[in-house]
């Protein structure tokens, strides 16, 4: 059975001009520690089953999957009613 993290910040590439690349990094609290997972750890992990991970959108947890656009793999969080993008909307997060 896999873990489920919330998903509370992300970390941009700067300049980047793909919406898709934007986020290279994702993080949150788990059980009072911190946690950041790089974009290449998150999809190894979700496509392993490892962890579920998810974004509370108007107090409802919204699944984060792997999509490919161009050939790239990438995070994004399953299609809602909401906008902006629930990842995106993120706030950066700090050093751990």
């Amino acid at each position: 059975m896999a873990s489920r993290l919330q998903v509370m910040c992300i970390n941009r590439r700067p300049n980047r001009v793909d919406p898709h690349g934007h986020i290279y990094a994702i993080g949150g609290v788990d059980g009072g520690v911190r946690w950041k997972h790089t974009e290449e750890d998150a999809i190894r992990f979700i496509e392993q089953n490892l962890i579920d991970y998810f974004v509370n959108v108007n107090n409802r947890p919204v699944l984060v999957v792997v999509a490919v656009h161009l050939g790239h793999k990438y995070r994004k969080t399953v299609a809602d009613s909401y906008t902006p993008n629930n990842l995106l909307s993120l706030p950066e997060c700090l050093p751990i």
